[in-house]
Order: C-alpha cells, then sequence, then structure tokens
C-alpha cells in the first residue's frame, strides 16, 4: 500500500494505492464521512491481481474541502473525478464504491459510461431522496451536528467505530485512525460539519432517480439487509432501481450499511468473478 498526493489546478488529492501499475483498475470512491482506507480489507485481498486506486474526496482524509458548496453538486463532483482519472493517466477502469461515493458513481456514469469497464455498488446509489422523510434542511442539520462532535479519548473514538461493523481486523484499525482528527486533545470527525452538510444538499439538489434511465448496462448492486427495520424501505428502493436501471441486485444477509467491513468476501468474490484480471 502506498499513500500519495496529485495536485488538480491547486487542490492537492490524497490517493490511496495497492497493486502494480500493469494490472487492470479498480477506482474507488468511498461514503460520506470515509477515507480512501474504508476498501483496505477488499483491496489487501486483490492487491495482487488489480491496481487499486481509492481517493479521498473533498472535505475527507487528508484532501481539503472544496471552497465553494455548488462544487460538491452531482455532476460537477463527476467532473472532478474524471479530472483525477486524466491526471493518472487511466483510460478504462472498473468502479467500486460505497455510499455517497455510489451516487457520484451512477452520476459519473451518465457522462463517462465509455471509460468504465464494471460497476459495482455497495448499498448506495439506489436511495432517491425523493423518497425519504427528511427534508434538505433537516438533513443538513443533522450532518452539521453529527460530523461536529467529539470523543475525549482514542479508546471512545475506536470503540465507536468498531460499533458500527460485525467483524474487526488489523486493516480496520488503520482506517480508524484515517478517521480521526485530534485537536485540543479531542478526537474529531475527520471531515467537518460544512462537507456533510454541501454534500447532503447536492444529493437533494440532483436526484439520482433522475438520470436512472440514463444507465449502461451492468450495474451491480450489492444491498444490506441490517438493521430490519430498515428491510422493507431498502427492498422497494432496490427494487425500483433494479426496474429502472436493469442493474443486478444482491440482498447480502447478515450485513449492515457498512457492507463491505461485515462481508469483505462478498464483495472480493463478486469483484474476482466479474472483472478479468488480463488487460
Amino acid at each position: 500500500m502506498k499513500r500519495y498526493f496529485i495536485e488538480s489546478g491547486t487542490m492537492p488529492i490524497h490517493i490511496t494505492e495497492w497493486g502494480s501499475e500493469n494490472d487492470p483498475v479498480i477506482f474507488c470512491l468511498h461514503g460520506l464521512g470515509s477515507t480512501s482506507l474504508s476498501f483496505i480489507d477488499a483491496a489487501e485481498e486483490l492487491k495482487d491481481g488489480y491496481r487499486i486506486i481509492s481517493v479521498d474526496a473533498p472535505g475527507h482524509g487528508k484532501t481539503p474541502p472544496f471552497d465553494n458548496r455548488e462544487d460538491y453538486e452531482m455532476p460537477r463532483i463527476a467532473e472532478w473525478i474524471n479530472d483525477i482519472i486524466d491526471l493518472l493517466n487511466i483510460e478504462q477502469f472498473y468502479f467500486l464504491s460505497h455510499s455517497w461515493g455510489s451516487f457520484v458513481h451512477l452520476f459519473y456514469l451518465k457522462n463517462y459510461s465509455h471509460r468504465v469497464k464494471g460497476s459495482i455498488l455497495i448499498d448506495g446509489g439506489y436511495q432517491s431522496k425523493r423518497h425519504g422523510n427528511q427534508t434538505v434542511e433537516e438533513e443538513m442539520a443533522y450532518y452539521e451536528k453529527d460530523f461536529e462532535e467529539y470523543l475525549e479519548t482514542w479508546d471512545e473514538f475506536l470503540a465507536l467505530v468498531k460499533s458500527e461493523t460485525q467483524t474487526w481486523t488489523p486493516h480496520k484499525e488503520l482506517a480508524a485512525e484515517d478517521l480521526s482528527l485530534k485537536k485540543d486533545n479531542r478526537y474529531y470527525w475527520h471531515a467537518w460539519g460544512t462537507t456533510g452538510a454541501n454534500i447532503i444538499r447536492a444529493m437533494h439538489k440532483d436526484d439520482v432517480e433522475d438520470i436512472f434511465d440514463n444507465m449502461p448496462p451492468g450495474i451491480l448492486l450489492l444491498r444490506a439487509t441490517l438493521p430490519e427495520t430498515m428491510e422493507e424501505d431498502r427492498k422497494y428502493k432496490a427494487e425500483r432501481f433494479q426496474e429502472k436501471t436493469g442493474a443486478e441486485v444482491i440482498s447480502v444477509f447478515g450485513a449492515s450499511h457498512l457492507l463491505h467491513w461485515d462481508k469483505p468476501e462478498v464483495v472480493i468474490e463478486e469483484v474476482k468473478k466479474r472483472w478479468p484480471t488480463e488487460k
């Protein structure tokens, strides 16, 4: 694993990479509030056959936030991703994404599908904000508050991260460290509230359901099934997504929204089954 920066204009972009430059590329985009190490468990198992490039999104990890909130809007963030692909001299790639990253993934496919050889969405992209139970103002306020909260000790912070997943590995310990920001002897989330609010605003403004009819074939959605209280809603939204896009949907039993942490073996299996290691 290596970590480095590239520059787009004057903006430094932090990248985590595994594997050989001669292997097929898997580009990874994490969810809201996470970092490029979100995919570490799967990447460590796949690095012998693929070049895996995972990016810290703007305002996450070591990539600074955008100056203008409009830059978080879906068409613009998709263009930002395309600029990264150009900077890395990649012609075509496989796209693996989680949660909010999967919403961006679909907007990327709308304009740049010719560059994507295969798409796997991890519990994201299918949940239209139009059918949610919060207004944009309510959801923005929630993330502004949630991302600004802190814990007094590292042990408390680590325990909170562990509580979000059913399995734990030394690799996840590194990912947890990436999620924290120590300031004044307190442990904050690395992403600030304004970043979360700006992203939520963008997701409401450019609702993903409006582009379902513009999707290319071959998309796979790996859908969480926990908690059970969300199953009916997830099932309805996934079926609607499947109907509109023609995507394949696999319900991963025993997996929460952090599906790639709970069941990394499922992600690994689907990647190996669908994406050849030969260029």
